[in-house]
């Protein structure tokens, strides 16, 4: 009966995982995302009037509100949270580099939920997905993984700025990046001798080793959480149409669609969740959970909430199902009121997760037809171009627009759908008017 009522209510399949496994998933994905907490609440507190303890308690709520849904609509282990990239735009570009308020951008995020839905419902979104060419699929895998290590690496001090080269290597003799590289060895030969648990070992064990080295900076146990009351549904309605409501939106839009669609495609061909079509399994429910979590999240006051490519590194740990998403759920309430405990875990310690979970994604790009160029070259500007541009959706766009202009300039026109050259335009002009 227990187990019947888990596969009805988050879709677990005992032949697949087992409870204990999708709990360690949840708590390991949770550990990979809980960065968000503390960024959120220091970006957003450069804004006057968001108080950064309301920050933190409505980033927890939105995380939980979109896990949930995942969870028991989407059936799928995936962790949503107000997204990185998206809180930047909404406060370094909105607020203050065009000179709006905070009430103007969560209005913007508010329309681009509502839009989400529609999209979601009209199965735009999922045709997008569709759209996508399977070995650009496993280059998005595998671009992905090179992205995931890369912020990891670059978090914790391993690789740090040069205005020479662009980056280069950090001082690895103390400090962080040498508690980094310490835990990258432990958690390394904890996954090479199969111990169950590793990642969230591996955090555990580099965040004690941290404390006498002064990086893990012990800040309490418990907090009261704080009220959400000075952001609670602050919109401005007034500004709805103007030209620069419609620039923000549309940019939203695109950054979001794009970093939700690799992440979801990534990840699922990482745990080959695809159904006999070769279509992601329950991909119109993943991108509902997307679409409510992004318009209840303006609702509680912070920026667009998107699912996490952090997931990745439940779905390496075996989770399956919407159990993963629950447990992850769970961990944001628990942070809630033990926020400081949670955010004493340094950014090293979640490094070497990061790093393995980088690892374990570029499996898919084996099956990548390096023989023909009009296949091998996009995907590889695609995997490529996600670390360094350090975007998700530029990876996939720059992905999709090249593949579309090798394949017509090399008249192999039957492998472009109409779709697909819908998208290539869009792209074109997003380039050519968004980002100038």
């Amino acid at each position: 009966m227990k187990l019947y009522m888990l596969k009805k209510l988050f879709g677990f399949d005992p032949k697949q995982t087992t409870i204990k496994t999708e709990f360690i998933a949840g708590i390991t994905t949770f550990l990979m995302m809980s960065y968000i907490l503390a960024v959120n609440p220091a970006m957003f507190s450069e804004l006057e009037g968001m108080p950064g303890g309301a920050v933190f308690t409505s980033t927890a709520l939105a995380a939980v509100v979109g896990c949930l849904v995942m969870a028991f609509w989407g059936k799928l282990p995936f962790g949503l949270a107000p997204g990185m990239g998206l809180n930047a735009f909404f406060v370094y570009t909105v607020c203050l580099g065009m000179g709006y308020s905070w009430q103007f951008a969560l209005t913007a995020v508010l329309i681009e939920g509502l839009i989400f839905v529609v999209l979601t419902l009209t199965n735009v979104r999922e045709a997008i997905v569709n759209a996508i060419p399977m070995n650009l699929r496993y280059a998005i895998g595998a671009g992905i993984g090179l992205f995931i290590a890369f912020i990891g690496l670059k978090s914790s001090g391993l690789i740090v700025n040069n205005d020479a080269t662009l980056v280069a290597l950090g001082d690895v003799t103390s400090g962080s990046p040498l508690l980094a590289l310490i835990g990258i060895i432990i958690t390394g030969v904890l996954y090479a001798l199969n111990v169950p648990a590793a990642m969230l070992l591996g955090i555990i064990i580099t965040m004690i080793i941290g404390i006498p080295m002064g990086v893990t900076e012990f800040k309490g146990i418990i907090s009261i959480p704080e009220s959400i009351e000075p952001i609670f549904c602050q919109f401005q309605f007034d500004k709805v149409f103007t030209i620069d409501m419609l620039v923000v939106v549309f940019t939203l839009l695109f950054i979001d669609i794009f970093d939700t669609v690799g992440t979801l495609v990534g990840v699922c061909t990482k745990a080959n969740m695809f159904d006999k079509k070769g279509r992601i399994y329950r991909i119109r429910e993943a991108f509902m959970a997307d679409s409510i979590a992004t318009t209840t999240g303006a609702i509680l006051g912070t920026s667009t909430t998107t699912t996490y490519v952090e997931s990745a590194a439940g779905v390496a740990q075996g989770g399956r199902s919407g159990l993963t998403a629950f447990a992850i759920a769970i961990c944001f309430v628990v942070a809630l009121f033990f926020s400081p405990l949670f955010l004493s875990i340094p950014l090293a310690a979640t490094t070497p997760a990061l790093v393995i979970v980088g690892l374990l994604m570029l499996e898919p790009i084996r099956k990548i037809k390096f023989d023909d160029y009009c296949e091998s070259i996009p995907a590889f500007i695609c995997i490529i171009m996600m670390p360094l541009s350090y975007s998700i959706s530029n990876g996939i766009m720059l992905g999709m627009l090249s593949y579309v202009v090798l394949n017509l300039l090399c008249g192999k026109f039957k492998k472009l759908t109409p779709v697909m050259c819908v998208l290539a335009i869009l792209f074109i002009l997003k380039f050519l008017i968004i980002d100038k």
